[in-house]
């Protein structure tokens, strides 16, 4: 995990340093162990408050600088709202609060984990110390200089206050390896594109042997013999060949069916021949956050010997535009044997699916198949950039991801699909062709996804606008958001794993 942070456990009975971290609600009432550590200086909240406006709402903050009586630099009070509303994402959210409000003053820091009426759970704690974590992520592996501003990194140690230490390092200890899949997701999206291409991004994606993960890169030898007529078609335009890495975590029973995750890795689009304008053209070094999703997950699990059979499998290229690149007008053959048109060669990342999702499909049979992808600006327009774009043939997983979403703040919303929609991408040449019209594209998009999946159930989730330059949020500051790793690391807890 990040280092700009370091973050452990004590009990309520140390003394607490440098910054004071205590909550209340919205009467600013507080908790009993946190009255005692304020002693006379107690009532210095509600007079604080009164001349501050501040009415402890959820996540507002009040700050109290040298306050009287008490032996610390600085008093941040977190307001939790009404505590009976308190949900779980919520602490990991005041979590990143506290972070957001350190600075690089803030060496020592003590939050003392009560809240109102009793001490929070150790589960709340943890989540807390997620959070704090999650936010002091920083990506400044390339800044030779480090300002005094916003690039100078924060090194910061929290001391988290709990009823019981062992309990809460125990409960800290799966939702650490979440996080570590998160900031592994967040940092591979960051790298540029000169750095990370598709042999070095795959040789990344090897590291997760360590943990007990089967990993096997197929090249382009390799895939030309299976038929990847479509992924190799994106790819045959790049100086960089392209690479599939399947992994495997096996932690479940022997011979049961995995589950599936597919990551969608383009690890940069210049649009090929149907080239993109040049604005802001550099975000595209981010059109592999599906990848970097499903490797960021793959290392969750394993991390935390989650008790599941789980494949993931990322298809890793670039589209570039040389001499060689394919064409509008090409007609490729995928692996499943189905031939598509090449209408726009920026519709490339479904093309890339197509051949992994069918691979998985066919040779694994897993219970169900889950594809993330940058895929559509469309669905953007649609949905902005607070959901990822949900498209599923099972109401089931379907239900499920909705229902986790809201759970982690990850959250998806369910788009149609039909046949009205899937003859939008017949071809009068081929059985299909790469893109419809301009109405729908994201519909579209995963209408053609469906034609590979092999009747097997399967969600596609379009995180265009989440993986990448979505907005800040008090637990993530970074541009490459790591979107997806705890949504489907609940899932895989909530509804997949032995009991």
């Amino acid at each position: 995990m990040s280092d700009a942070i370091k973050v452990g456990f004590v009990p309520f009975s140390a003394a607490p340093k440098g910054v004071l971290v205590v909550f209340c609600d919205e009467t600013l009432k507080i908790g009993s162990v946190t009255r005692n550590a304020l002693g006379k200086s107690a009532d210095l909240i509600k007079r604080a408050a009164e001349a501050n406006q501040f009415k402890g709402k959820t996540a507002s903050t009040l700050d109290i600088l040298a306050p009287e009586g008490v032996k610390i630099q600085r008093l941040l009070v977190v307001g939790i709202g009404k505590a009976a509303e308190l949900k779980d994402k919520d602490f990991l959210r005041f979590g990143g609060v506290i972070a957001g409000k350190l600075n690089r003053a803030s060496r020592a820091t003590t939050v003392l984990a009560e809240l109102p009426e009793a001490a929070m759970s150790t589960e709340q704690a943890a989540a807390l110390a997620t959070g704090l974590k999650l936010r002091a992520y920083q990506f400044t592996r390339y800044k030779t200089k480090k300002k005094d501003g916003e690039d100078a990194p924060l090194k910061a140690e929290v001391s988290v206050a709990v009823a019981d230490v062992a309990a809460a390092r125990k409960a800290l200890a799966p939702s650490a390896h979440v996080a570590d899949g998160v900031i592994m997701a967040r940092d591979l999206v960051n790298e540029p594109p000169n750095v990370l291409y598709p042999e070095e991004f795959a040789r990344r994606a090897t590291a997760l042997r360590k943990l007990g993960v089967e990993v096997s890169v197929l090249d382009v030898k390799a895939m030309t013999k299976l038929g990847m007529g479509a992924l190799l078609g994106v790819a045959q335009g790049s100086a960089r060949p392209g690479r599939m890495v399947v992994m495997r975590w096996n932690g479940g029973k022997s011979g049961e069916q995995p589950v599936a995750f597919i990551g969608k890795g383009v690890c940069f689009d210049t649009g090929g021949i149907s080239i993109k304008p040049s604005g802001s053209m550099e975000d595209m070094k981010g059109d592999m956050g599906g990848a970097a999703c499903v490797v960021g997950l793959m290392h969750a699990l394993a991390a935390r010997k989650a008790r599941a059979n789980v494949v993931g499998a990322i298809g890793l290229v670039e589209n570039m535009p040389d001499g060689n690149a394919q064409r509008p007008g090409d007609i490729v053959t995928s692996m499943s044997g189905q031939t598509i048109e090449i209408i726009n060669t920026d519709a490339e990342g479904r093309l890339v699916l197509a051949d992994v999702l069918w691979y998985v499909a066919t040779k694994f049979k897993p219970k169900f198949m889950i594809d993330l992808a940058t895929l559509t600006g469309a669905i953007m327009v649609a949905l902005g950039t607070e959901y990822a774009g949900l498209f599923s043939n099972n109401d089931e997983l379907a239900e499920r991801l909705f229902k986790v979403g809201n759970a982690t703040g990850e959250r998806v919303w369910r788009m149609p699909l039909g046949p009205e929609y899937d003859k939008l991408i017949d071809s009068q040449f081929a059985d299909m062709k790469n893109t419809g019209s301009r109405h729908g594209g994201s519909i579209t998009a995963a209408q053609f996804l469906q034609r590979f999946v092999d009747g097997t159930p399967w969600a596609h989730l379009d995180i265009a606008g989440t993986a990448m330059g979505a907005p800040k949020s008090e637990i993530n500051q970074s541009w490459g958001s790591g979107y997806g790793v705890r949504l489907l690391d609940r899932l895989v807890a909530d509804y997949y794993e032995a009991k």
